[in-house]
């Protein structure tokens, strides 16, 4: 419930950041920063993890290709409740997994061949049960919202820098304005950042303590993570803000 709060908290603060630096460009500035959130938010909750699953080059994979790890995704997913998500796994060695998609009854997992292979039974079914917390919770639409807002955050913001440097509004240049909306432009950035990594991290939390209730079981969660901490030191796999993962 904690985490649920924060996050809600979080994105409030993303939300007035945004009508804040919009406003210092009047009610035309502040209808524009608006239409971009809801045009960007719009295209990355439907079109997102179609572009994550191809710049991965993850293939769907059916029963018959790993029974063993359909089995396990449709039982993790039957006692959270959830529709079983379609299963892909990404042609690396690299130890990872990732859920993604619009909602649950569109949602998928992949996961990479090295997690699959090098993982236990016990550990990948840590890794399952994590990425379907993400897909109960709605997490991969919330950390795609924050996103949004910190690039429209920062595209206006960067409109704003120019702004204050070149023009700045009569009405600013007199109330000293301009500096305001200089340092504004300068800090909202790097505050819609930090906010935005913090819902990422808050959302990541929940889903541990979710997915190792759900399994009741907190060891394999937790060997598995170590294992793919130590992993990523060697073979880091970025992944887009459209997915939520380890």
């Amino acid at each position: 419930m904690i985490n649920q709060l924060k996050t809600v908290l979080l994105l409030s603060i993303l939300t007035a950041l945004l009508i804040l630096l919009g406003s210092f460009f009047g009610s035309g500035g502040l209808t524009i920063a608006f239409i971009l959130a809801i045009a960007m938010n719009f295209g990355s909750y439907f079109f997102s993890h179609k572009l994550v699953l191809l710049m991965y080059k993850a293939k769907e994979i059916s029963e018959s290709d790993n029974p063993r790890l359909h089995k396990m995704v449709e039982s993790i997913a039957c006692n959270m409740d959830l529709p079983k998500p379609k299963i892909y796994v990404i042609p690396t060695d690299h130890l990872n997994a990732f859920a993604t998609g619009p909602s649950p009854k569109k949602s998928v997992v992949a996961f990479t061949k090295g997690i699959v292979e090098k993982l236990s039974e016990k550990e990948l079914r840590g890794v399952a049960a994590h990425e379907l917390a993400h897909i109960k919770h709605r997490d991969m639409l919330i950390v795609t919202i924050a996103a949004t807002f910190a690039a429209v955050i920062s595209y206006i913001a960067f409109m704003a820098r120019w702004a204050a440097i070149f023009s700045g509004a009569e009405r600013n240049r007199d109330s000293g304005g301009v500096v305001e909306l200089l340092v504004l432009s300068l800090t909202a950035p790097i505050a819609a950042t930090i906010i935005q990594l913090a819902i990422s991290r808050a959302r990541e939390y929940y889903a541990d303590a979710v997915g190792a209730t759900s399994i009741k079981d907190s060891e394999g969660l937790s060997s598995a993570l170590e294992k793919l901490h130590e992993n990523s030191k060697i073979n880091p796999l970025g992944l887009p803000l459209s997915a939520s993962s380890f």
